[in-house]
């Protein structure tokens, strides 16, 4: 009775320790989010992204483009951090949407400093990563898509490198629930997508290369043999996201979207993301939109917290249109952040 009496208290207790693959994983920009309207919206996204951003958050949703889109979005990180992300999208009727896209984020330039040189030895160093994809997504019938994307990850640290490959997966369906109009086209969507399914990381390069004395009691022509550290491999931050979105309000000037996201990461606990936007519009001439979210949710500990923008949108023709968004985000301790991006579908 004594030894089943332990063994519950031991049980109890591993069940109480919260596990977490905080710093296990490499190339975390891919975390980031990406867009003004997604960051706005608290990254509640997967279900709701249909243009070039797809590429990121769910690559079905390139299956919602009908003509051409390019996408840029300029993001001045944390600590003179700088993120951007590039893309174009060209539809084509029989066959579905590809896209090309680029992530990057630079972490400027910082002094080389040693024991003997704490001030510095006038020399500086970079770091960067960026991640380069292609990504294709196609509508099947009305109501559901999918989406598939392949990218090539580069990380940088002065003269070492890194680099790896990895896929992501989506689809995107669209139902007849809670549709205002009853419409499908207007009713609940579900999303759901895998990110960053690759290979590791590992970083190579000349800052890894040391003389060793492999006989230091031995005197010989062995004090400066060529060594070099190994360093470990690296996952990349897989990210697994499922949401729902439905818009309670549609008409033909207003409209209103609610969306909620569940994420199950590699490196950190589940969380929940939710977002919401309202849209008035005057068709055929501008749109007005207000974004608000919450990114975080139930994830402890968490830096983040309330996010919220808007945008404008120009409509310069029946098959053009060029809009600009704003997000503003706060990373508690870390600081403010500002997002801007721009589109022109044509």
């Amino acid at each position: 009775m004594k030894k089943l009496f332990l063994n519950i208290i031991l049980v109890s207790y591993l069940f109480s320790i919260e596990i977490n693959g905080n710093g296990t994983t490499g190339a975390n920009f891919l975390e980031i989010d990406v867009g003004s309207a997604a960051t706005a919206m608290g990254g509640a996204y997967v279900s709701v992204a249909n243009d070039v951003s797809s590429a990121y958050w769910n690559p079905a949703g390139l299956g919602y483009i009908n003509n051409k889109q390019t996408f840029f979005m300029y993001q001045p990180w944390i600590a003179d951090i700088s993120s951007m992300y590039a893309g174009y999208a060209m539809n084509y009727q029989d066959y579905g949407t590809i896209a090309f896209t680029m992530n990057y984020i630079g972490y400027g330039n910082e002094p080389v400093t040693t024991v003997s040189q704490p001030e510095g030895t006038g020399e500086f160093y970079s770091a960067s990563e960026f991640a380069a994809s292609v990504s294709f997504g196609k509508r099947l019938v009305d109501w559901f898509s999918f989406g598939i994307t392949g990218k090539y990850i580069s990380s940088s640290i002065w003269h070492m490198n890194a680099s790896a490959a990895a896929i992501d997966f989506g689809v995107l369906v669209t139902t007849n629930f809670f549709s205002p109009t009853n419409q499908r086209s207007q009713g609940m969507k579900i999303g759901m997508s895998i990110s960053n399914y690759g290979t590791r990381l590992r970083y190579d390069g000349i800052d890894l290369l040391t003389p060793i004395d492999p006989e230091p009691d031995e005197f010989g022509n062995y004090d400066n043999v060529e060594g070099i550290y190994k360093t470990s491999d690296w996952e990349l931050p897989l990210i697994f996201r499922m949401g729902i979105s439905v818009q309670p309000i549609y008409s033909q000037n207003f409209r209103s979207l609610i969306s909620i996201d569940a994420l199950h990461p590699n490196n950190n606990n589940e969380s929940v993301n939710i977002g919401s936007e309202i849209t008035y519009l005057i068709p055929g001439r501008i749109s007005l939109s207000a974004r608000a979210g919450y990114k975080g949710l139930f994830l402890k500990d968490s830096e983040y917290g309330l996010t919220y923008g808007g945008g404008i949108k120009f409509y310069l023709s029946d098959f053009s249109a060029f809009d600009i968004d704003y997000t503003f985000k706060s990373l508690g301790i870390l600081g403010d952040i500002h997002l801007y991006t721009f589109k022109f579908s044509f």
